[in-house]
């Protein structure tokens, strides 16, 4: 009799884990994007033009969805600034391949992820002795693993669940001094990070070793003068935003030099602080300028096409912008900095050819 009681107390204790069990996971938060939407629908170039950008939404943050206690986290956090899962200064933006996002937000020094399939936010601050400072440029790779660069000296490392990878402060016995932009090439296995100060774009190795490096300071093709942003394309090659020579540097994923568009002015096609690119599957390339309040788009030899948007805070508008990124799927994502907020915009493909 003793032994029967001691494997029903067992059981009961068993049942009453898988309760728990039960309920925790029940009770697990779902998780949201906060989405604004204009009640017009807008377009580049403007009607009755064929637009080549549709706008679709602007992102400013996450939140509980409701059923999630979300109501009574807006009231001890509120909805605006004081929302610590509320966008505050975006700057760098990435998509993986199952829809996932990654946000770098330099105001709340982390990373926000977000992995729709699951209703998931991980807010990434790096690990217990390594913590994110500075967050700039965000990249996945195809196995998900994220990568981020921090501009006090960093490479962080987190693998497809958020959890905490490494943090290297070298690029084989270089220090690393300002990365900035970060790009992954899945053909090369190798992800690309821009070193402003060192004027320098090293090559690492999943595990971040180093590949190779390239890049000096001046004027000449394959030279910088402080890069900031870089965007792997599918035909294989690295389009790097050379900041204070005021162009656009085109490189083979060896970092062989392949050409350079751009110059310095004010009018359109000219470029002031060129900050974010990204390149469409028509190889048209769009540049965030953070002066002019605007993205601009070019084709592959530097002729001017384009521009989306202007100074402001409407739908359309940016307010020193900064990152940009254009999803698989087609989205341009376009972190509007001082605006607290990511705009995306639908990309019609196949534009270029259907005009001809």
């Amino acid at each position: 009799m003793a032994a029967i009681e001691k494997h029903r107390t067992r059981r009961r204790a068993g049942l009453a884990g898988l309760g728990f069990l039960f309920l925790a996971t029940a009770c697990a938060p779902k998780w949201g994007m906060r989405v604004a939407q204009p009640d017009t629908a807008l377009q580049w170039p403007f009607q009755p033009g064929r637009a080549k950008v549709v706008y679709e939404k602007a992102l400013t943050g996450f939140a509980r969805e409701k059923g999630s206690s979300s109501a009574w986290h807006a009231v001890v956090y509120g909805k605006g600034k004081d929302n610590p899962y509320s966008f505050l200064l975006p700057v760098g933006v990435a998509t993986g391949s199952d829809g996932r996002m990654a946000v770098a937000d330099l105001g709340r020094r982390c990373v926000h992820l977000f992995l729709p399939a699951r209703q998931l936010y991980l807010r990434l601050d790096g690990s217990k002795t390594e913590k994110i400072v500075s967050p700039v440029g965000v990249a996945f790779d195809e196995t998900l693993r994220l990568y981020v660069s921090d501009s006090s000296g960093k490479i962080f490392a987190f693998d497809s669940k958020g959890e905490f990878g490494f943090a290297l402060g070298k690029a084989g016995d270089e220090m690393l001094q300002r990365p900035t932009g970060v790009a992954y090439s899945p053909t090369r296995k190798l992800i690309y990070v821009v070193d402003t100060l060192a004027n320098r774009v090293h090559a690492l190795h999943p595990d971040g070793s180093l590949a190779f490096s390239f890049g000096r300071r001046g004027e000449e093709e394959g030279s910088f003068n402080f890069p900031t942003h870089i965007f792997w394309s599918a035909p294989g090659e690295l389009f790097i935003t050379d900041s204070l020579d005021f162009r656009i540097e085109i490189f083979d994923e060896a970092g062989k030099a392949l050409g350079s568009f751009g110059h310095h002015g004010d009018g359109s096609g000219d470029v002031a602080m060129p900050k974010g690119i990204a390149v469409d599957r028509d190889g048209v390339v769009y540049v965030v300028d953070g002066v002019f309040d605007n993205v601009q788009l070019f084709d592959r030899k530097g002729a001017f096409l384009l521009t989306v948007g202007g100074r402001g805070i409407d739908y359309g508008e940016f307010w020193l912008p900064t990152g940009a990124f254009i999803s698989e799927s087609g989205e341009l994502y376009v972190c509007d900095t001082y605006n607290h907020r990511i705009q995306v915009f639908r990309i019609t493909e196949r534009y270029a050819a259907n005009e001809s």
